[in-house]
């Protein structure tokens, strides 16, 4: 009796073992075979920079440290006229500390039989940078900048890099924008094979690409973003699955 009781709780429990399998199966199958449409969907859009960043460099060699950072300083004043004599506040310009450095001359001595090197000076070097949103007038002080070497300051002028300060905002509408036409495209392939698209499955974003406007630059996988052109176009890709109906 006992033996019977034994087999028929080993029978049962296999049994809703077996169960669980086929019921397990059974949802899989279910969940593999509902039609799905996966799509990526892209948003462009062409903008003009709003903040312009100006940076210029100057600097001068002495053999007094003390004499240096006093002709320096007549530099850093000579920019400074200049800059708010081009209508520039003082709240979009601001110097750098001033950078030190000991050079040497080298070469070999004959006499020595070695290499002997001979300090030439104390190397001062600093730098101004502006920063303004009116681009314009920002651009046409760095090419007039040739003013200043009249004036006996021997100064460098870097390319500006142009920034958008509403950036995060044209993210969020360009992401609405790519999702979009994301499900547009699957409302396409889904009017094509009879079916309508259903509520969505997953999505993913892709990353910012931000070019120079008409430009050959290369888009990178970890994204662009370019400064140095003033007309910009970025771009943005949303990959997403559909469930059809």
């Amino acid at each position: 009796m006992k033996k019977e009781k034994l087999w028929i709780t080993i029978v049962a429990g296999l049994a809703f073992v077996l169960g669980l399998y086929a019921l397990g199966r059974s949802v899989a199958q279910l969940r593999r075979s509902q039609p799905s449409v996966t799509v990526t969907g892209m948003a462009e859009r062409n903008f003009k920079s709003d903040l312009i960043v100006w940076t210029a460099s100057y600097q001068l060699q002495m053999m007094d440290l003390e004499s240096a950072y006093k002709a320096l300083k007549e530099k850093q004043i000579l920019v400074a006229d200049y800059l708010k004599n081009k209508q520039l506040p003082d709240s979009s310009y601001i110097f750098s500390s001033v950078a030190i450095s000991k050079e040497y001359n080298y070469y070999y001595d004959p006499r020595q039989e070695q290499n002997v090197r001979t300090f030439a000076g104390y190397l001062l070097s600093q730098t101004v940078t502006v920063t303004s949103q009116d681009i314009e007038h920002v651009e046409k002080i760095s090419r007039d900048i040739t003013e200043l070497i009249n004036q006996g300051v021997e100064i460098t002028s870097d390319r500006p890099a142009y920034y958008y300060t509403k950036l995060n905002d044209l993210k969020v509408e360009m992401l609405r924008n790519a999702s979009e036409d994301a499900f547009n495209r699957a409302s396409v392939i889904a009017e094509g094979s009879g079916s309508s698209v259903g509520k969505m499955l997953s999505s993913s974003m892709g990353v910012f690409q931000i070019v120079g406007l008409n430009s050959n630059e290369d888009y990178s996988w970890g994204g662009s973003f370019n400064t140095s052109s003033k007309m910009k176009t970025a771009s943005i890709t949303v990959k997403a699955s559909f469930a059809l109906k």
